[in-house]
């Protein structure tokens, strides 16, 4: 069994059963799957986001490896990716308590909390209108670098997000924002996966999904190449453009095809009378 406890949860369960407790919390259920819940609860009017894993059984695994899917077996790996991501300094979420019972893979009972990000907004509600009404350049400028920033980071750390869209980039706005102060952070973890170093492949499946994600927000070509010059900066170290450009050709080349297979995909399910 692992267990880790900060404040409040610490004092808030002391002499009960971890377990049990979390099972117990109260508030508003973003999501309610068979082998996972996710709500936000409220101690001492601060906000809390909780995951709780149950086990998914065996069944449900096998059906996930059989279609090439690797199954979310429990709450550790957003636990680890958030531990590695604050080791590099890349902002995300802050985890108040982690537990995880048992050794069946199928049948463990797991979970994580971590403090709410608020106020924030993320980038996907942020550019909804970018295409129509252009946002002032030196903010897109900023905001683009540091996320390509943070995935870099993220990448040389050997993490990689596999959800990896821009609504899972909040930004702060408890104070103004500008160009030249704003904080991000990133969120969702629960699939991520942690390793020395990140196979090319995770790599660039992250950058697909981000560039799907940016599609229609009306980013320019030079846009894109500041996103690459930030990005490569973070992954590998600085770079001029031309050599970049030279040495991920074939990596431009499929980002542009996998990202307009993901947009047919999505229309495909989410068209008016798809079958969900």
């Amino acid at each position: 069994m692992k267990l880790v406890l900060a404040e409040p949860f610490r004092s808030l369960w002391a002499g009960r059963d971890a377990f049990v407790a979390v099972e117990a919390l109260q508030g508003q259920v973003y999501r309610e799957l068979e082998g996972r819940r996710t709500l936000r609860t409220e101690v001492d009017g601060r906000g809390y986001f909780v995951k709780i894993h149950r086990g998914i059984g065996w069944g449900e695994i096998v059906k996930n490896l059989l279609t090439a899917k690797l199954p979310v077996l429990g709450a550790r790996q957003e636990w680890q990716a958030i531990q590695r991501l604050t080791d590099v300094g890349v902002a995300t979420m802050t985890a108040v308590a982690y537990g995880e019972r048992g050794s069946n893979p199928a049948a463990q009972h797991s979970f994580i909390v971590t403090e709410e990000l608020a106020p924030t907004t993320d980038l996907e509600q942020l550019s909804l209108n970018w295409a129509q009404q252009p946002p002032e350049p030196r903010l897109k400028w900023a905001l683009i670098k540091e996320v390509a920033n943070m995935v870099g980071s993220m990448h040389r750390a050997g993490v990689n997000h596999r959800d990896c869209y821009i609504c899972h980039f909040l930004l702060h706005t408890d104070k103004p924002v500008t160009a030249d102060d704003f904080r991000l952070s990133v969120i969702d973890l629960h699939r991520a996966q942690v390793r020395n170093q990140l196979p090319l492949r995770w790599r660039n499946k992250d950058l697909a999904a981000l560039y799907f994600s940016v599609l229609d927000i009306g980013l320019t070509q030079r846009d894109k190449l500041r996103f690459l010059r930030a990005y490569f900066a973070a992954l590998k170290g600085p770079q001029p453009l031309r050599q970049i450009l030279g040495e991920e050709a074939r990596l431009l080349t499929w980002l542009e095809t996998k990202a307009q297979r993901l947009l047919e995909r999505y229309v495909r399910k989410y068209a008016p009378g798809a079958v969900q």
